[in-house]
C-alpha cells in the first residue's frame, strides 16, 4: 500500500469541510444498501442480483435543481452518444451548457481553494479566465479513447456520463448524480455492494462506495463512487490531481473524514482519461 499523501489528504480535507453543496445522508437523500454482490468478471450478462430495490430510495430533486452547481451539471449528463467509436457532435448549446457549468463551480470555495493550491504549485494561471479555459480543455475537449476512432470521448464524458464498448463493457461512470438519475429511467440495475476482503459491511451514511451495477445490458462488476458530494468537489479533486501527475496513471492516498481512498487518475494526452475513488478503509 502507498504511503499516506498528507499534503494532498488536508487539502482534500479542508475541500470537504467547505462542500457546503454536498448532500446530508438520511436528510437530503436515503440510500438502501441491501446484499453483498457476488465476484463477477467484466462482460458476463449472467449477474446474480443480491439487491431487488434500487440503490437510492430517495433523493431530495428539489434541493438538487436549488443548486446552482448541480442544476448546470445535470444539464450536461445528456448531451453525449455513449458508445465509444461513435463521433461525439457538440453544439453551440453545449458549449454555452458547458460553460454555464464552470462558471458555476468556479464561484464555489471548494474550487477556489483547488486553484489557490494550483497556483501556488505553478500549475495553473492566476487569471480565472485561464484557469477556465484549462478546465475546459482537461475536461471537455474531446479525443478518440481508441487509436483511429473518431473523437468520441472527452474527460467529463467517461467520468461523469459513463460510456459504453461494443455493448459488452461499461467504462467510466463514478458519478452518485448520474447513477441516480440512470437509475430512475430504469437504466441501470444495482446489484449489491462490493466489500474489500474481511471488511464489514457499509453503512446507509457512507459517502464513499463500491457497487456493482449493469448498465445498458453490461455489468460493471466494481465501481467507486462518491455519494452525496458536489460536482465541483469531486472536479477539485480530480483536476488537482490530474495537474500533479506526472506518469499516465496516478494514484494517490489520502485520508477524507473517516474515509482512507486511492485517487486514481488516467491521462489522456492533455485530458483526463479516467478518475476515481478506490475505498480502502473507512
Amino acid at each position: 500500500r502507498r504511503a499516506l499523501n498528507h499534503e494532498l489528504s488536508k487539502l482534500f480535507s479542508d475541500m470537504w469541510d467547505m462542500d457546503v453543496n454536498r448532500l446530508v445522508p438520511g436528510k437530503d437523500y436515503t440510500i438502501d444498501l441491501q446484499g453483498k454482490a457476488d465476484v463477477t468478471q467484466q462482460g458476463d450478462s449472467a449477474v446474480q442480483d443480491s439487491a431487488a430495490r434500487h440503490l437510492f430510495h430517495n433523493v431530495n430533486e428539489e434541493r438538487l435543481k436549488s443548486i446552482k452547481t448541480f442544476a448546470t451539471f445535470i444539464s450536461l449528463l445528456d448531451n453525449y452518444e455513449t458508445s465509444t467509436g461513435m463521433a461525439e457532435v457538440v453544439t453551440p448549446e453545449e458549449i454555452i451548457e458547458n460553460n454555464c457549468f464552470l462558471d458555476a463551480i468556479l464561484a464555489t470555495e471548494v474550487m477556489k481553494l483547488a486553484h489557490e493550491y494550483l497556483l501556488k504549485k505553478n500549475l495553473a494561471k492566476p487569471n480565472l479566465a485561464d484557469f477556465k479555459y484549462q478546465l475546459y480543455d482537461i475536461w471537455f475537449q474531446l479525443y478518440a479513447r481508441k487509436e483511429g476512432d473518431r473523437p468520441d470521448s472527452c474527460g467529463f464524458e467517461h467520468v461523469f456520463v459513463g460510456e459504453t464498448r461494443r455493448g459488452k463493457q461499461i467504462l467510466g461512470l463514478h458519478n452518485w448524480v448520474q447513477f441516480y438519475l440512470q437509475e430512475k429511467r430504469n437504466q441501470i440495475d444495482y446489484k449489491g455492494y462490493v466489500t474489500q476482503k474481511n471488511k464489514t459491511r457499509p453503512h446507509k451514511d457512507d459517502q464513499v462506495l463500491s457497487i456493482q451495477f449493469s448498465w445498458k445490458g453490461s455489468v460493471k462488476p466494481i465501481g467507486s463512487t462518491f455519494i452525496g458530494v458536489s460536482p465541483e468537489f469531486e472536479f477539485a479533486l480530480y483536476t488537482v490531481i490530474f495537474l500533479l501527475a506526472e506518469e499516465r496513471v496516478t494514484r494517490e492516498t489520502v485520508k477524507i473524514e473517516e474515509y482512507e481512498l486511492q485517487m486514481v487518475v488516467c491521462r489522456h494526452g492533455h485530458h483526463i482519461g479516467t478518475a476515481y475513488p478506490v475505498l480502502l478503509s473507512t
